[in-house]
């Protein structure tokens, strides 16, 4: 099915931006024409919740939606620009029991955003929780087999060493060491944070309302996926410009960074619920040459947020463009 119409503004773009994604292409219209976008364009991950709300609008709100735990990748295959509409095609792809929960069905889903000539903007390939009709008989055996043994416990970036702020150098791609783990802030979210940024993007009952917050599988009123990961990347855009802006008063000269071609294994391990404190770390983990861009290189890093417990509540890998010094 195809799920609505919505025109992508230019005051909207710059919004979205400001709140979440404060780079320059997305925010200032010489800086995004000098820069490889050739023009303003929306932040991807406003094209990410412009998609949510197409979906809440047309197709979730009319569902048994449960929330999702994430999506296997995303890709970001044209800019949107001021004035562009965006509609939503949804293909089912697979749809199978959940073996933790009898009474909830996972269905995979394939979400291809078109704007207004046909082109595809966004791509992303998500796994989305239903409540069935009929609880599934199978499933029930599974949950009680699974209850005898415990969770193994997983590595998480905490487990590593943060590298030393002083370390950092210039930021070219020849510049960047695989390996390197960043600390990038935190985040408190608050209650009227969670709601306002649900009622614009994502307004399913359990981000809007504590008491159908807690009757769903989060058991409280959470945050939108798509809140915590536009948290995540407005800590990434602004623990960069810091360091860009001690450069730039070093007299260092500094590379462009950006866009982003997508991402990949974007995971929602844990509800974030009101009043939850998420840390953001980051690592580097991969460095490509590009035969297709030579000015270019292309990073990859895995980032996770955790809460004040020390568990792990948000994973993601991440992709981006940045210049080379040759």
């Amino acid at each position: 099915m195809t799920a609505g119409a919505q025109v992508v503004s230019r005051e909207e773009i710059k919004a979205f931006a400001a709140a979440f994604d404060p780079q320059p292409m997305h925010l200032d219209e010489e800086a995004a024409r000098n820069s490889i976008v050739g023009g303003l364009c929306a932040s991807g991950f406003h094209s990410c919740a412009v998609m949510m709300r197409l979906l809440c609008d047309h197709f979730l709100l009319r569902s048994t939606s449960l929330g999702s735990p994430g999506l296997d990748e995303g890709k970001w295959l044209r800019p949107v620009r001021p004035g562009d509409t965006l509609s939503v095609r949804i293909s089912v792809l697979e749809s199978r029991d959940l073996q933790s929960r009898p009474d909830v069905g996972i269905s995979k889903m394939r979400f291809d955003v078109l704007d207004q000539h046909g082109f595809t903007v966004l791509e992303a390939t998500t796994n989305q929780l239903m409540r069935r009709r009929t609880p599934g008989v199978a499933a029930a055996a599974v949950v009680l087999e699974k209850t005898k043994t415990a969770p193994s416990a997983t590595a998480t970036l905490w487990d590593e060493a943060a590298t030393a702020e002083e370390t950092q150098r210039g930021n070219y791609f020849e510049d960047i060491v695989v390996g390197e783990v960043r600390d990038i802030g935190g985040h408190t979210f608050e209650r009227k944070e969670i709601i306002d940024f649900a009622r614009e993007f994502d307004p399913q009952p359990f981000h809007l309302d504590e008491e159908a917050g807690k009757k769903s599988l989060f058991g409280g009123l959470a945050a939108s996926g798509w809140h915590t990961a536009a948290v995540f990347i407005r800590h990434v855009v602004r623990a960069r410009q810091l360091h860009e802006e001690r450069m730039r008063a070093a007299g260092t000269q500094l590379a462009q960074w950006g866009p982003s071609p997508g991402f990949r294994n974007m995971a929602w391990l844990r509800p974030v619920l009101v009043g939850d404190h998420i840390e953001f770390r980051n690592k580097v983990v991969e460095k490509r040459e590009l035969q297709s861009r030579p000015t270019r290189g292309l990073i990859v890093s895995q980032a996770e947020g955790r809460n004040q417990r020390g568990e792990i509540v948000y994973r993601f890998t991440g992709q981006v463009f940045v210049e080379r010094r040759q």
